[in-house]
């Protein structure tokens, strides 16, 4: 068992309350109203702009190059792949970037937000990791439960743009990397005393991530 899997049994009721959603079910079902897609979305993308400072943050906190190129390679996945999405997606209700840049950020963005950058700059590259996993990590799992056949089979469902993306290759590779390498950080600077306390963060951010799903469907309500 790796410690990403560690981390997940440990916290598994606030795991749980974030894989296991009624925006990520409604979405799946593809009966998701789109008001809360489209919150979400404008959301999401004012948060992969601070997620962005949290991997640079990790870049500048690394010890080695390859810790270094670790982060790069996340920081490259939001700025280049992630929120090219949100834009296309954003674009078919007329949003253009500035538009949505210039939203005001919702309670849960910045409470989700702030804490990766407080865990990033109070602690350790382990716990700024430990703090990113429930997002880099977790959206590859929901893809894969989304879509386990890939995103051929979903013909027209709604969401089969969001779903793909996180279920893709590309995707699935990126949160593989990012899985081997907090293993390695792991290896290097944890103790079974010091779980302790980082299951307490991954599982604080796997909440917000929960309550980041809510915030979506009470826009919708």
């Amino acid at each position: 068992m790796d410690v990403f899997e560690r981390l997940k049994e440990a916290a598994s009721a606030d795991w749980s309350s974030y894989v296991d959603h009624d925006f990520v079910r409604q979405m799946g079902e593809g009966t998701l109203p789109a008001a809360a897609f489209r919150t979400y979305l404008v959301q999401d993308y004012l948060f992969l702009i601070q997620f962005a400072r949290a991997y640079a943050l990790a870049v500048y906190k690394g010890r080695s190059l390859a810790d270094m190129r670790a982060a790069q390679r996340g920081l490259s996945a939001i700025l280049d792949v992630e929120m090219d999405l949100h834009v296309r997606l954003c674009g078919r209700w007329g949003l253009t970037p500035a538009a949505i840049e210039a939203a005001p950020e919702h309670q849960a963005t910045v409470a989700y937000t702030r804490f990766v950058l407080d865990c990033g700059m109070a602690g350790d590259l382990l716990d700024l990791h430990v703090a990113l996993a429930p997002c880099v990590i977790g959206y590859a799992e929901i893809g894969r439960r989304l879509a386990p056949a890939g995103e051929a089979a979903w013909g027209d469902h709604p969401y089969r743009e969001w779903i793909g993306e996180y279920a893709g290759a590309a995707y699935q590779e990126i949160a593989a990397q990012a899985r081997a390498h907090l293993d390695g950080l792991a290896a290097r600077s944890m103790t079974e005393q010091r779980f302790a306390e980082l299951a307490g963060l991954f599982g604080k951010a796997a909440r917000l991530e929960a309550d980041f799903w809510q915030m979506g469907l009470d826009a919708a309500s």
